[in-house]
């Protein structure tokens, strides 16, 4: 059974987008703050898929600041957070998301060059909601 979905107000929301935003361009560590104050106000079982998302952007900042250890820890704390919740969740492909953080991991893991630009990066977004 999986968790269930959290129910966010409009303000969290808000914040979450803006997190997703600071991700999406590059801005780990402002991402990491804006997220985490989101977590610090969640209780129950979406908990740990809002602190998966925190560890993504912390793995990202410390790779891009050359701390591979730290960047690949994070990594697969995100992933052993992410792994409870299927396919889709709270809006979120997140197949697709643990496939690419997967898929950084095994770079860091085999040395691999990890210079990219942005565009490269895995992004945080919404699905479309259809109803």
């Amino acid at each position: 059974m999986l968790p269930a979905e959290p129910s966010l107000d409009q303000e969290t929301f808000a914040a979450i987008e803006r997190g997703f935003a600071e991700f999406n361009s590059g801005k780990f560590f402002e991402c990491h703050d804006t997220l985490e104050d989101v977590w610090r106000g969640i209780r129950g079982p979406s908990r740990n898929f809002f602190q998966g998302l925190i560890q993504i952007s912390v793995a990202f900042y410390h790779i891009n600041n050359g701390n591979l250890t730290g960047g690949r820890s994070q990594f697969e704390k995100a992933l052993a957070n992410l792994s409870d919740y299927g396919d889709s969740y709270a809006g979120m492909d997140l197949a697709a998301l643990r496939g690419e953080v997967q898929s950084w991991l095994n770079r860091v893991v085999s040395g691999q060059d990890l210079r990219c630009n942005v565009a490269d990066l895995p992004k945080f977004r919404f699905q479309k909601q259809t109803g």
